[in-house]
């Protein structure tokens, strides 16, 4: 947004001594008399009525450039910080239980985990996001992408059973960090979502924990279903060694109260700078103050006053 604008619009008060002085402060000059004086007066009447003009113009224009005339242009140049996260899905045959919803009794705990997670997908719009998937094997669903459609797609996608139908979290805690190793972003976190106990990993848990331990990568872990389903200590330990929390969500109602939570406190920074730029006009004035006070002196010697 551009303002013009005066710094010292008081200095136009100078005009108002000038008038003040053009009225009562009388000019003193040498009389000359010769013959034709009417004709002569006539003539010089004329002159007189440019010198006035440009006397005028050359006052004016100093003491505009004296205000200082200036243009403002001010705009904010805001930057959001976004993060690199991915979700780690449970997709072993223990997923398959029902009653995880209330409000839908026959609807299993996939289910309800894959509309959860989407809905946590949308809220995230200035950040990449990439998905694992875990039983028996863990592969990458999606690789980091800005592209919400997509990854919501692949999350409706996925099936009970693609992977197997056993646990392998610390198989998949690995894929995961590695799909993280060539990020860039300023915040990285890995979202774990799981309702069992890790069974068929081929990575040892210390060797998992001392890989999180190194890497600048928060984890949240989330356990749902009842207190039996999951290993709540190993969680807690996996969350801790990232830097990051554990959770329990007996029920979809508070799965969905989790992803809100981690969703606040990941919140994306905004950088909000406001760039004023000003540009200063005073030289245009003051050429034509300069311009006009030169012709006004020249053409009064002309006439030899």
């Amino acid at each position: 947004m551009s303002q013009f604008s005066f710094e010292y619009p008081l200095a136009f008060l100078v005009i108002l001594l000038f008038m003040t002085c053009a009225k009562w402060c009388k000019e003193r000059s040498r009389a000359i008399f010769f013959p034709h004086v009417a004709t002569l007066i006539a003539s010089e009447g004329r002159k007189s009525t440019w010198l006035n003009i440009l006397k005028w113009v050359g006052i004016v224009a100093a003491v505009t450039a004296l205000a200082s005339p200036v243009i403002t242009k001010s705009y904010s140049n805001s930057k959001k910080e976004g993060r690199d996260i991915v979700l780690v899905i449970d997709s072993s045959d223990s997923m398959r239980q029902q009653g995880f919803d209330p409000n839908d009794i026959f609807k299993n705990k996939f289910d309800v985990v894959k509309e959860v997670v989407e809905d946590f997908i949308k809220k995230r719009k200035d950040d990449r996001i990439g998905l694992v998937t875990f039983a028996d094997v863990a592969f990458i669903a999606s690789p980091l992408t800005f592209e919400k459609d997509f990854l919501t797609n692949i999350t409706r996608m996925q099936k009970l059973g693609i992977a197997g139908k056993r646990t392998a979290i610390n198989d998949a805690l690995v894929q995961a960090y590695n799909l993280l190793d060539k990020s860039k972003a300023k915040s990285k976190i890995v979202i774990l979502l799981t309702d069992g106990i890790d069974n068929m990993s081929k990575v040892p848990f210390q060797d998992v924990k001392s890989m999180i331990e190194k890497r600048k990568v928060k984890l949240y872990a989330i356990g749902i279903g009842g207190s039996r389903d999951y290993d709540a200590a190993y969680l807690t330990a996996l969350a801790k060694a990232g830097h990051g929390e554990a959770f329990g969500a007996r029920d979809a109602t508070a799965l969905e109260r989790v992803y809100d939570e981690i969703d606040k406190m990941e919140a994306s920074k905004l950088n909000n700078k406001k760039v004023v730029e000003h540009t200063y006009l005073f030289i245009y004035p003051l050429f034509l103050a300069v311009l006009s006070l030169l012709l006004f002196i020249y053409f009064r010697n002309q006439r030899g006053i």
